[in-house]
């Protein structure tokens, strides 16, 4: 089965999207803060979680805690199982230009996108496209 991660502190979206996703035949690895989701990356870069077939990352970027979805997207970049994972963020809050910018260099992300967030088809053909794109890089 393939497999997602999810990082959301509104549980109310929390459980709608694992359950959305399961539908779609995508096991979530959910969790509502920055600070569980690094431990969670640390333990697959250790050997003790198995990150195969991890697909994406959908990363709420404001989460209680020290650690922002921001922070986490960057050590997803910085895992040598993880790296390469399609990595989104999402928020509720509008950025300007130059804060998305920033947002996506600090972070290494694919994509920012605003809640509400597409439907589960729609976000699934952008994860493809941005798959895909990779290929011809």
């Amino acid at each position: 089965m393939k497999r997602w991660l999810l990082l959301e502190d509104e549980l109310d979206l929390y459980e709608v999207l694992l359950t959305i996703y399961a539908i779609a035949g995508y096991q979530g690895v959910a969790l509502s803060n920055g600070e569980d989701m690094i431990n969670w990356i640390d333990d697959v870069d250790n050997g003790e979680i198995d990150s195969i077939d991890i697909q994406f990352a959908l990363l709420d970027i404001r989460l209680p805690g020290k650690l922002s979805g921001v922070d986490v997207a960057a050590r997803l970049r910085e895992s040598p199982y993880l790296w390469d994972i399609v990595i989104i963020l999402m928020t509720a809050y509008r950025l300007s230009p130059a804060e998305e910018e920033a947002v996506l260099e600090e972070s290494g992300a694919d994509l920012l996108l605003y809640k509400p967030i597409p439907h589960r088809d729609e976000m699934l053909k952008m994860i493809e496209e941005i798959r895909n794109s990779r290929q011809y890089r």
